[in-house]
């Protein structure tokens, strides 16, 4: 059996960078090695740590990875508005609240009328939220150990700077993002 292209039975989630690089370069003279592959790597680890997290963190409590981020938000700002959960998750304001009927119906979330803007809807945690959002967190967290714990701490503040420095750069192009 003659296979067009044999050679991708070889590739994986990580050498398919190398793969898609080097073609790419070869197809598109002008493309940025460089920065293709920083990119690519840099969605693949974020991809693949939010899978892990949510697997092995929030999955076997009940909670999808956009469910655990809006118990985060209402966690640490809460009471707080709807739009503002959308804004700091990174979400839309439909799927936060499509989230919040979720999380309201568990009894982990409840609403009450803005006091300044009659409007508005304000989230806050019920107790039984607030319990489970602060256990699933210190799991999230141990995982979030496991990944750091590769690198040094020098190493960690280092990556820390670029991705700072990296997000504070989008703001001198029109970056899309979620509003």
């Amino acid at each position: 059996m003659n296979h067009e292209h044999p050679d991708n039975e070889d590739l994986h989630f990580w050498s398919f960078i190398d793969h898609a690089v080097h073609r790419a370069s070869r197809e598109l003279p002008g493309v940025d090695p460089l920065a293709m592959r920083l990119v690519l790597s840099l969605t693949r680890a974020a991809n693949m740590l939010v899978y892990d997290l949510e697997s092995t963190v929030h999955r076997p409590r009940g909670w999808s990875w956009p469910g655990f981020r809006v118990l985060f938000a209402i966690w640490l700002t809460g009471p707080v508005e709807a739009k503002k959960v959308a804004e700091l998750s990174g979400m839309s304001r439909a799927a936060v609240s499509a989230l919040v009927n979720t999380l309201e119906r568990d009894g982990l979330v409840s609403r009450t009328r803005s006091p300044h803007d009659g409007r508005a809807v304000d989230l806050n945690l019920t107790e039984s939220g607030l319990q489970a959002i602060t256990a699933a967190f210190q799991a999230h967290n141990e995982r979030e150990q496991e990944w750091a714990g590769s690198l040094s701490t020098d190493e960690q503040k280092t990556l820390v700077t670029l991705l700072e420095k990296l997000t504070a750069h989008s703001l001198r192009f029109e970056v899309r993002q979620r509003t």
